[in-house]
């Protein structure tokens, strides 16, 4: 590029696009476009920021952001692949200046994560179903909190309260007053919970809003109290919505997912679990930073299952016995499970059921077929009653499992080539923990910012 070019694109770069000094097709066709123009600021706002969090890369994003410009002008005028440009470039932008600004675990948090993996295999010596549960509850505090919820008006939307609530001192009630928190939720209803999160003697606050939609989910946003105001953890992010600014989601269906608060070596973390079958994963999540690299603690489970022989009828309340023949038939289905680790949707490299040489097509075999979101596909597996092969799906909760049931699971089952419904029934399983591992990753689910 020329010197002239060059500098036009810093300055872009660092403000966005000097529409005055535009020379190019390209650079009018953007300052003709509200849209692109507005992307062209954002970048321009994001590279800014990201050149100052990462000054020891600053030649490389540079380099790679003259790369990314002489792709954008191959666009010439054509505004769709300009918008396509300046989405992939603001995207991947954002996700370095997340990562350059995020926090880094340090020694405390690894001497925390180690010792938890050592306290819960310790644990599961004993109780190798809930080592998990019981650790996290013995670590669990909830001293200090005073928790309120917002006023719904006629419409139920939650607004800030305007009254202070009993329990928050006049001096925080000055501070949330004065902090611009948002005061009226259109996606669902707020409650208010303030904590001392990071052990400075003065609480922050945590709004969390239950949004419903398909998933149930409740978002968990964090503020720090800095001075005389609270300000939001993602505040430098400019995050547009609330699941980008929360610090974790729970999705209450279409997953299994739980918060501890635990306190080790004198720091808070939010422990989420996210389950599905045969593990749960536990993030150390720290409560007022920005969390990309995360300690992770796994844990690993083996089932022992089996198939009731008393079941609730699906169509109606009152439980019926099983006849001897189908409990052994499913029975050995479910054995194939463990011993095969049998994959679900259409991964099998050989039909479940035998093709005859008629039918509705070669697919109808070697899969259950489609799951319903809520639940967890876990396994396909064929079983035979009589002279028929039925196609087998066991499916669970992600997970859910408690004290009295064991797993909530359930074998599914369809003969392949047959329009008739379908029928399912209940499995048992107890669990005991394989293995218990730890490490540092990024966090996933509704953990992931």
């Amino acid at each position: 590029m020329s010197a002239i070019a060059l500098v036009f694109f810093q300055q872009a770069m660092a403000s966005g696009m000097d529409c005055t000094k535009a020379a190019t097709a390209v650079e009018n066709a953007i300052c003709a476009d509200k849209g692109l123009y507005q992307q062209d600021a954002k970048m321009g706002a994001v590279y800014g920021k990201l050149i100052k969090s990462a000054p020891d890369q600053k030649t490389e994003i540079k380099n790679a952001q003259r790369l990314w410009l002489k792709a954008r002008n191959q666009c010439d005028e054509n505004v769709a692949c300009m918008n396509q440009r300046y989405r992939e470039r603001l995207e991947s932008l954002q996700a370095q200046w997340i990562d350059s600004v995020a926090y880094t675990p340090d020694e405390i948090d690894k001497q925390v994560l180690e010792e938890l993996r050592q306290r819960v295999e310790t644990a599961s010596k004993d109780d190798p179903e809930f080592a998990l549960e019981k650790t996290l509850e013995t670590l669990t505090v909830s001293v200090g909190k005073t928790s309120f919820s917002g006023d719904r008006d006629d419409s139920d939307l939650t607004h800030f309260p305007k009254n202070i609530p009993k329990g928050v001192t006049r001096d925080e009630w000055k501070a949330l007053n004065a902090s611009s928190i948002d005061t009226e939720s259109e996606i669902g209803q707020n409650s208010y919970v303030l904590m001392d999160l990071d052990g400075d003697q003065r609480r922050d606050l945590m709004v969390k809003t239950y949004a419903g939609g398909t998933g149930l989910f409740t978002y968990f946003e964090t503020f720090r109290r800095d001075g005389e105001r609270f300000i939001k953890r993602t505040a430098a992010m400019d995050a547009e919505s609330r699941a980008e600014s929360a610090l974790f989601t729970t999705n209450d269906r279409g997953a299994n997912q739980a918060v501890n608060w635990i306190k080790m070596h004198g720091k808070l973390y939010a422990a989420y679990r996210d389950s599905s079958y045969g593990v749960d994963s536990v993030y150390l999540l720290n409560p007022l930073q920005i969390n990309r690299m995360v300690p992770t603690l796994t844990v690993r489970y083996r089932y022992q299952l089996s198939v009731p022989r008393t079941q609730e009828n699906q169509d109606n309340p009152v439980a019926y016995e099983l006849e001897p023949d189908v409990q052994k038939a499913l029975t050995e289905g479910l054995s194939k499970i463990d011993e095969n680790n049998t994959t679900t949707s259409g991964q099998q490299k050989t039909p479940i059921c035998p093709i005859p040489p008629s039918g509705p097509g070669d697919d109808d075999y070697y899969s259950f077929g489609a799951s319903y979101y809520a639940i967890e596909p876990v396994a396909d597996v064929p079983v035979i009653l009589g002279n028929d092969c039925f196609i087998a799906r066991l499916i669970s909760w992600y997970g859910s499992y408690d004290a009295k049931s064991g797993l909530f699971a359930q074998l599914a089952l369809r003969k392949p080539g047959s329009e008739e419904q379908g029928k399912a029934y209940s499995v048992n399983g107890r669990r005991h923990i394989t293995q218990v591992s730890a490490s540092i990753g990024k966090a996933e689910g509704g953990a992931a910012n």
